[in-house]
């Protein structure tokens, strides 16, 4: 493991890259911002390493922006629907961030966040952080305790074990949004490259908002079909509802009916550098998110980033799943653990 100075924000609060490189010499570069994964470099066909995450090159640049990148999103991932839900007969209110809705837990979510380092084993190559979330944080009820474990393994996956728990029931729907490009983070548009994902269907949404309506439908027949591989590109601008709501895919798809059960939820190519990813996860569902919302801005190295030059696979309960009573309910009891695991591996197709 190779830690050093990765930058000061504008608060005086320095910042470590904290890098690890497997046997494979593919590295993970990871920083206490937001416990986030900053860069996955590769070896393509030709042996070129290529970063296919985006992200920046200071930390300041990840408050400053809103896309997420790479960050861990708690506690609750997604979209909460007037960012209001009820637990044990009391209703709790959170920030409204997104239209009239709550999305990813408010102003001061996790991903802004100086997390701890909490362990480092070279050995495994892989780093543990921490975060103590105090009762009423972000709105929510409970002390939760948190950690997020990356692990890179000789077998080029990127591990991500979330544990946690809470003295009062609360909501615990942690995931990571990291954008991939399989052709490098600095290569423009993914939208050539091939996805799969593993899932029959998908959450409907009621309207530009992204709240889900509730209902679970099938995939077939519809431009949401990624059963069989395709490029992602192929129908994104397809004159179906559901794309013209959101700009493109930004859904949530169905794999299980409940949570805890090891599965694989997408598979994606790039021709070009034959890069390929498997993402596999626990977790019901995965948010499929085409970056439509990417503004013009600079990333890593200088690069320029826009509309749809990254991808995301995030791995979840379906959103506002804690006002869904026909959803699997990602609410965490006192005392329980909370305990979830997504991969992503990488390798030459």
């Amino acid at each position: 493991m190779e830690k050093r100075v990765f930058g000061t924000t504008n608060d005086g609060t320095e910042y470590h890259l904290y890098s690890f490189t497997n046997k494979n010499n593919m590295t993970m570069v990871l920083t206490e911002l937001g416990a986030t994964l900053v860069s996955v470099l590769v070896p393509d066909k030709n042996g070129v390493l290529r970063d296919v995450v985006l992200g920046y090159d200071q930390p300041q640049d990840y408050i400053d922006h809103t896309c997420y990148f790479g960050t861990v999103i708690g506690r609750s991932g997604n979209r909460i629907d007037k960012g209001r839900f009820t637990i044990n007969g009391r209703t709790y209110q959170m920030d409204i961030n997104d239209n009239e809705n709550n999305l990813h837990s408010g102003n001061n979510g996790y991903d802004s966040r100086k997390w701890d380092v909490r362990s480092v084993c070279e050995e495994k190559n892989s780093i543990t952080f921490g975060l103590e979330s105090p009762d009423g944080d972000q709105g929510f009820p409970g002390n939760f305790q948190v950690t997020v474990t990356y692990t890179l393994t000789d077998d080029n996956e990127i591990i991500l074990h979330y544990e946690g728990s809470s003295d009062a029931d609360t909501v615990a729907n942690m995931t990571n949004h990291t954008y991939f490009n399989l052709a490098g983070h600095d290569s423009g548009s993914m939208e050539k490259q091939i996805l799969m994902i593993a899932a029959d269907a998908y959450t409907p949404v009621r309207d530009s908002q992204s709240i889900p309506t509730g209902e679970i439908a099938p995939v077939e027949g519809t431009p949401m079909d990624f059963r069989t591989a395709k490029p992602i590109g192929r129908d994104i601008n397809a004159d179906f509802e559901q794309l013209k709501f959101v700009g493109g895919y930004d859904h949530n798809y169905v794999l299980s009916k409940d949570a805890g059960t090891m599965k694989k939820m997408a598979e994606a190519y790039c021709e070009e550098t034959g890069i390929a990813m498997e993402a596999r996860t626990d977790c019901c569902g995965v948010q499929f998110y085409a970056g439509n919302f990417i503004t013009d801005q600079t990333g890593k190295g200088g690069a320029a980033y826009g509309k749809r030059h990254g991808f995301c696979l995030e791995s979840q309960y379906y959103p506002n799943a804690v006002n869904q009573e026909g959803f699997a309910s990602p609410i965490l009891k006192a005392g329980e653990k909370y305990d979830s695991v997504t991969g992503y591996r990488f390798c030459l197709k």
